[in-house]
């Protein structure tokens, strides 16, 4: 016949249990690889920001070209990134002329929009030509992965070196960059901090409304102390920019998040501890950029 538990005994396992769950949650926290509820590296992620925003700052204030060929420089990692992440999905892009399309970058600062829109009309023949070189299998899909890529980047990327063209380009540049950021970084503080709603759970789990609301809050403030300071524009024309631009940041995001998805991939990349990819990094940019252009254009 079994002994019944003693008062003691029963008092202690309630506090054994506790004392399990407590020490699991400390093994938790001091693991090394433990995710950060945002789910990025922070300390990494932070420094990689700092060291890249300083490169895109002295390439502006020493010689104005030299950001083009930094964006370039850019533009061939992800262009590299993109059409190895397709080819995970079976869509083999023709690597060359994709490659090449980044001379969209440097063409569009020195012959403007018009050649722009040539030299991309002339990169979207070139990978349909180079391709139907090969096997006839599949041609159409990876015909159109190739103009994806090159309207994706170095369409995209091309259109900075549109706003650095202006006489007042380096304030444009600055503008568009931080704005973006701002949008960055104000989401993801609001997002850890206050995010309960979430934005598009399918894709983004991590991001929320609150995050967002935080976005077009921090972006359009900054958008006002830059156009008012940078650019002596008015500043709802700041808080314009900077409001849309949030916006479109985060289906730039939302956009690469849903690629990744269906790739079956976390990230582009992992050439930046903290962010992944370049193209972690681009999605934002290259789909801000043609609005900041536009509005920029049109209001200041």
């Amino acid at each position: 016949m079994t002994e019944p538990t003693t008062g003691t005994a029963a008092a202690e396992q309630p506090l054994t249990r506790r004392a399990a769950r407590a020490a699991r949650r400390a093994a938790r926290a001091a693991s090394p690889g433990r995710t950060p509820r945002a789910g990025r590296n922070l300390p990494a992620a932070i420094g990689v920001g700092v060291f890249l925003v300083l490169l895109i700052v002295a390439s502006l204030v020493f010689w104005k070209p030299a950001f083009v060929y930094l964006v370039a420089a850019a533009a061939v990692v992800g262009v590299w990134e993109l059409t190895e992440a397709l080819r995970s999905g079976r869509v083999v892009a023709p690597l060359p002329p994709v490659l090449l399309s980044v001379g969209l970058v440097p063409l569009a600062y020195y012959g403007g929009p018009d050649a722009l829109a040539v030299g991309f009309a002339a990169a979207a023949a070139l990978v349909l030509l180079w391709r139907s070189f090969g096997y006839p299998e599949d041609a159409a899909r990876d015909v159109a992965g190739g103009v994806f890529i090159v309207a994706y980047v170095p369409l995209l990327a091309g259109i900075t070196s549109l706003m650095l063209a202006q006489p007042d380009g380096v304030g444009r540049i600055i503008t568009f960059i931080l704005v973006t950021i701002a949008s960055d970084t104000g989401g993801y503080a609001v997002g850890v901090l206050r995010g309960r709603t979430p934005m598009a759970p399918s894709l983004s789990p991590k991001k929320s409304w609150e995050g967002f609301a935080g976005s077009v809050a921090t972006s359009a403030l900054t958008g006002v102390a830059c156009v008012t300071l940078l650019l002596d524009g008015p500043w709802w024309a700041g808080a314009v920019v900077g409001a849309v631009a949030a916006a479109f940041a985060t289906v730039g995001d939302l956009a690469e998040s849903a690629i990744k998805r269906d790739l079956g991939i976390k990230d582009m990349g992992s050439i930046l501890p903290g962010h992944g990819g370049v193209m972690d990094r681009l999605d934002s940019l290259v789909v801000t950029a043609p609005v900041c252009w536009a509005l920029l254009r049109l209001f200041v």
